[in-house]
C-alpha cells in the first residue's frame, strides 16, 4: 500500500513534548514519525513489539534494560519487545520508527 498526507497534519500528544503521527500500516508492522521537545521524557515502559528507529535529528538519551545509548543524528536502534526502556530528549528530536506487530493505540481514531 501507498500512503501520501500533508507532514504538518495529524499529529497527537503522546506526552508532554512527544508529538507523534502514524504515516503507514500494514498487516504486521507501522511507522510512525515523531518530533520530541527538548527536556521531555518517555518514562521507563515495555510493550510486546519490536520497536526499530532513526533518529533524523537532534539528540536522545535511551536507556534499554538498565544500558544508556547517546543517539546522535544517524543513530538507528532495534529494542526487542517485552524490554524495559526509556528515552529523555537532551535536544529537540526528530525520529521514524517502526513498529511490529501493529501498536493498535497509534491508529488514527
Amino acid at each position: 500500500m501507498f500512503y501520501q498526507e500533508n507532514l504538518k497534519e495529524g499529529y497527537r500528544e503522546m506526552l508532554p513534548g512527544i508529538d507523534m503521527k502514524t504515516l503507514v500500516y500494514g498487516d504486521k508492522s507501522l511507522l510512525a514519525h515523531f518530533f520530541l521537545k527538548k527536556g521531555a521524557v518517555i518514562p521507563d515502559h515495555s510493550h510486546v513489539h519490536e520497536q526499530t528507529g532513526y533518529l533524523i535529528s537532534g539528540r536522545v538519551k535511551f536507556t534499554v534494560a538498565g544500558e544508556v545509548h547517546i543517539a546522535e543524528p544517524g543513530s538507528s536502534w532495534c529494542i526487542p519487545g517485552d524490554v524495559i526502556h526509556k528515552a529523555e530528549i537532551l535536544e529537540d528530536a526528530v525520529i521514524i520508527e517502526v513498529f511490529s506487530p501493529v501498536r493498535e493505540e497509534y491508529l488514527s481514531q
